[in-house]
Order: structure tokens, then sequence, then C-alpha cells
């Protein structure tokens, strides 16, 4: 297996499939295709029908391409299916000038401005960032237990330390806020994972280490060099893989599947991983 800028290049496959009904009429906006950034080299399918008959989608595309598809539904039962096999690897996303300004900033999920004062008790400020990074992920790793349906939807990242519990974006919170409070710009991203277990939409962090965006996952549970992105933004709030505006909706299904051919890359957790 062959590794560009720390990502395999061995082919990647993913795909979701969701079932959506909608009872009152809806904005449905759905990022789960992968997002299209230089380099990439990929083949895709995306198929989304209301009552079985095929649906014109709006395609919205964002910084560093993430793509939303939008729908305004009436009522029926909304059936999306996508699939994409990724070729060769994204060239990692270079760091802007406005960056390090919105990615120091408080936002909904990552609330740094309660964790100033706890960090600071924390975690040497003395050291490089790349040194913090890792004490962070390690802090976050140890103080939170892996456990689907201890958090809720609308959990910020204070409320995720007091519980000590969580999923992936859970873990994903706390590490963007410990590092904003310890200025060092951070991000959220979504993600395909190949083996990760449970197999899920996944999160992981990107923090700004020496000019250069670098993945961290506290959960450990799938190797950075074959994640997939999908979307990218300040927390949850700009990366959610299906929302709606007005109207109501209920997700009765979805499946996520991504894997990757031959062998899983080994992650250490200390390598410096950029993702495409």
């Amino acid at each position: 297996m062959t590794y560009r800028g720390g990502m395999t290049t061995a082919p990647r496959h993913v795909s979701a499939a969701l079932e959506v009904y909608v009872s009152a009429a809806t904005e449905l906006e759905m990022q789960v295709t992968v997002a299209k950034l230089p380099g990439l080299s990929m083949t895709e399918e995306l198929k989304v029908t209301v009552d079985d008959k095929p649906a014109e989608l709006e395609e919205i595309v964002g910084e560093h391409g993430s793509r939303i598809h939008r729908l305004n539904v009436e009522s029926g039962l909304v059936v999306i299916d996508y699939s994409a096999i990724v070729t060769t690897p994204a060239d990692p996303i270079p760091v802007s000038t406005t960056d390090r300004s919105t990615y120091l900033r408080p936002s909904r999920y990552a609330e740094c401005d309660k964790f100033f004062g706890f960090a600071a008790g924390q975690f040497d400020t003395s050291l490089p960032p790349g040194e913090l990074l890792n004490q962070v992920t390690d802090y976050v790793e140890d103080r939170l237990s892996y456990i689907p349906g201890a958090s809720d939807p609308i959990d910020g990242a204070a409320d995720t330390l007091l519980a000590g519990a969580g999923v992936c974006r859970d873990y994903a919170h706390l590490v963007v806020a410990l590092l904003r409070a310890l200025n060092i710009p951070a991000r959220l991203v979504a993600v395909y994972a190949p083996g990760c277990d449970p197999m899920d939409f996944h999160a992981v962090a990107e923090a700004i280490i020496d000019d250069e965006w670098v993945a961290v996952d506290a959960t450990r549970l799938a190797p950075r060099q074959s994640l997939v992105r999908i979307s990218t933004g300040r927390d949850a709030a700009d990366t959610a893989f299906l929302d709606n505006h007005r109207g109501t909706i209920n997700l009765n299904y979805y499946k996520v599947m991504a894997t990757v051919d031959g062998d899983l890359p080994t992650d250490t957790g200390r390598d410096r991983i950029s993702i495409g």
C-alpha cells in the first residue's frame, strides 16, 4: 500500500443509503457526497427519489469542496442512494489567510470561551502546538467513553466534558474546543471512515500545526490515512449529513459503508496526517 501526503492511494469504496419520510412540506439538505477538491479522482452516483419518482436536486458547493444537495418536498417517502469509488486522494487543503480568525472563534457546539481557564490549568501552554495537539487528543481519549446514545444532538463540548461519554462528534467537539482555548485553530470534518466500528458517518478534528491542517481522532476508531472528506465546518452545525428547514421529517433508516482495497493502514496516532 502506498501513500501520498500521508493518505493511502488504495481505492476506497464509500456509500450511504437513507430513507426519509416527509409528512409536511419541507426543504431537505443533504451532505453525503465526497468533497470535490483538487487532485481527487473518483467515480460516483447519487440517486434521490420521492415516492419512487426521480427528484431534481440543487447542488450548492461550499468551502473546501463540501457539497449540499437541496430538495423541496411536499410530502412522501424520500430515498437517497449514494456511492463512490475514490481512486486518488485529494491534495491536502492549504491554510488560508482567514482560517486562523474563523477557527479560533467559539461556535455552537465547540464553545471554546467556556474552556479558557480549564485548558490553561490542564495543559502545559509553553509546549509547541504539535505537542499540545497530542496532549489534548490523549486527554479526550482518556476522559471520554464511546457510548452510542449517551449524548443528545444539542450537546456541546462542555456537556460532553461533564458527561464523560459520547460519540464521534462529541469527541471531535471537545478536541476542537480545547484546541481553540489553547490558541490553536481547529475545526470539524465529516468523513467516510474505512475500518470504523461501529460503521457510521464519522467526525474528526483538524488543527493548524506548523501552517498545515492536521487531522486528529480521539476515538481511534479508524485509521486517518484512509478517511474520505465529506464536509468541513466550525462544528456539526455546518456538517450535518441531513437537515431540513420548516416542515416535518422522520429519518426511517440509514446505512453507511466504507472500505479500502487491501489491508487497512496502521495508525499510530502520532503521525501528522492531512486529509485531502
